[in-house]
C-alpha cells in the first residue's frame, strides 16, 4: 500500500457513520450483511447508506454483491490488512512490537 492509498481510504473512515458501517461489516465477517440489515442495525437511511457504502468502495474497503433482489456489503479484509499493516509498519521505531496486533487479522 502506498501513501496515496492510505489517504483514500482513511478519508472513508473519517465519517462518523460510514466508520460504523465498516465496524458492522467487519463484525458480520466475510459473508457480510444485506443493505437492508445495515440500514437497520444503525437506523441509517437508505440513500445515505448508499452514499457511505459507495465512499467504502471507492476507498477499497469494502465489496457489494447482489444474490437475486437484496444486496449484500462486506468489508474487504486484505485491504484493512493492508491499511493497518502500513499504518504499523515501522511502529515506534521498532521499540515495540506490534505484530501480535496485525497477526490477529491473518487468522
Amino acid at each position: 500500500m502506498n501513501s496515496g492509498i492510505a489517504v483514500v481510504a482513511l478519508g472513508a473512515l473519517a465519517h462518523e457513520s460510514r466508520l460504523a458501517v465498516f465496524r458492522l461489516l467487519v463484525e458480520a465477517g466475510p459473508e457480510g450483511m444485506t443493505a437492508g440489515d445495515i440500514a437497520h442495525a444503525l437506523a441509517i437511511v437508505p440513500s445515505s447508506l448508499t452514499f457511505h457504502t459507495k465512499a467504502l468502495q471507492q476507498a477499497g474497503l469494502a465489496n457489494r454483491r447482489r444474490v437475486s433482489r437484496q444486496i449484500f456489503y462486506a468489508a474487504d479484509f486484505s485491504a484493512m490488512k493492508e491499511l493497518i499493516e502500513y499504518l504499523t509498519r515501522n511502529c515506534c521505531g521498532g521499540a515495540f512490537d506490534c505484530e501480535p496486533a496485525t497477526a490477529r487479522l491473518r487468522a
